[in-house]
């Protein structure tokens, strides 16, 4: 049995979250007043096979809000497998999608314009941020990119050990917000300076042939898995229940795409939940 806390500011994706845990088979209980997460918890015996998922976020009172850190403490909930999950992104983000959606964000009003209830949600919800296990930035994330992590990155519930997702991107794009560990492998050959291979990415096969052959690369791979070797056993040690992995060449097409692939074979042999994403491709 698991409890998943969701929470964040409006906009950056916390119904997208919930309603991939419910499709998982969570039973998702959205805008749950803070003061009746005892009373919840209390129903929740530890011989109860069913998941829960609760959204608690800027609905609730300022001062539902300053009591969940208590709460978390509180004997019944803190001996539950729990989490504590927090959404974000930019502001600019933020209000760009509220823009498109047209809906009215829950602190706006007569007085508030959104800009202002934007920036006020976040130190409202500061006591939850305090107490949250995952932080993630939605910034950069599509729906698909989002979904595919909380199932993936989030869950694990028959898969013991830390989740990791290795993630291609290119520098030029800025580097992933949500990364762990940043590998910077721009000083590889580049294939993009062969005609024929510029097109291509990484996942083509005469790209793989031309890094296979070049020695640096090869050395790379080898000091990046050695390291990742010796100490993703330390991170897991540290309950870390999942890592995002980023390899960053110029325009995250080609080195980067090649070595995440190689990676995440390797490890995918040994570890029971590796997953590999190649940010600028979309795939």
């Amino acid at each position: 049995m698991r409890l998943i806390i969701i929470s964040g500011r409006s906009g950056s994706g916390k119904s997208t979250a919930l309603h991939v845990l419910e499709d998982v088979g969570f039973t998702c209980i959205d805008n749950l007043p803070a003061t009746l997460l005892p009373t919840l918890v209390e129903r929740i015996t530890p011989y109860d096979e069913k998941h829960y998922a609760v959204s608690i976020d800027a609905r609730n009172s300022e001062a539902d809000i300053e009591l969940l850190p208590n709460l978390m403490q509180m004997p019944a909930i803190a001996a539950l497998d729990h989490q504590v999950i927090f959404l974000d992104a930019d502001d600019e983000i933020l209000l760009q999608r509220f823009s498109e959606t047209r809906r009215r964000h829950p602190l706006s009003d007569k007085e508030t314009d959104l800009q202002s209830a934007i920036a006020k949600e976040k130190e409202l919800l500061k006591p939850i941020i305090d107490v949250a296990n995952i932080t993630i930035d939605t910034t950069d994330m599509g729906f698909h990119d989002l979904r595919d992590l909380v199932k993936h990155h989030m869950l694990a519930i028959d898969n013991p050990g830390t989740s990791i997702l290795f993630q291609s991107f290119g520098f030029k794009y800025g580097v992933p917000r949500d990364a762990d560990l940043v590998f910077d492998v721009r000083c590889l050959p580049n294939p993009h300076w062969k005609t024929k291979l510029r097109s291509l990415t990484g996942n083509d096969k005469p790209v793989i042939k031309f890094l296979e052959k070049e020695q640096e690369v090869t050395d790379m791979y080898n000091d990046i898995s050695g390291f990742l070797e010796r100490w993703l056993p330390c991170y897991e040690a540290n309950n870390r229940s999942y890592m995002t992995i980023a390899i960053g060449c110029t325009g995250g097409q080609h080195r980067s795409v090649y070595l995440c692939n190689k990676l995440a074979d390797y490890f995918g042999q040994s570890l029971t939940d590796v997953q590999c994403r190649h940010r600028e491709l979309r795939l």
